[in-house]
């Protein structure tokens, strides 16, 4: 069964951005931008204490007209953020992520953030197992 263990394996980059829930808004958006990404997690230490996301941005700053370089993220993010760990199944964070409307979901280990998935993370190791199998069984039905 394809866990959040192999994803994060798989990953070629093992960075996970973060941002403390004190930077300005204009802080983590320049952040994103700069890495391409659509979300950081929010920490405090190694411990997950919100989300900021794109969504967060164009919800609660762009359309409340907040201004970025006065809010902080910690004013914004979402702060009941769903963490899996590395045991929990693709299916099950699948399911989470359609349930909950989510796009990203920090891993944690002992409370401490280790990594991150995205929806494409988890849809792209699902294509990558599913090849593999096609594969072995093409090499059954040949030999």
């Amino acid at each position: 069964m394809l866990t959040v263990e192999h994803i994060l394996q798989g990953k070629n980059e093992q960075i996970t951005y973060t941002i403390t829930p004190e930077a300005t808004v204009l802080e983590a958006i320049g952040l994103m931008a700069d890495k391409g990404i659509g979300a950081l997690i929010v920490t405090d230490g190694e411990r997950v204490v919100g989300i900021f996301s794109e969504r967060d941005y164009a919800r609660k700053v762009a359309l409340m007209d907040r201004n970025s370089h006065e809010t902080s993220v910690a004013d914004i993010m979402t702060s009941k953020v769903l963490t899996v760990e590395r045991r929990n199944t693709v299916q099950e964070c699948l399911n989470l992520m359609t349930e909950r409307h989510l796009r990203h979901l920090p891993v944690v280990e002992n409370e401490a953030l280790i990594g991150l998935v995205s929806i494409g993370d988890l849809v792209k190791g699902i294509i990558q197992d599913q090849q593999t199998l096609i594969e072995q069984l093409q090499n059954y039905i040949a030999s």
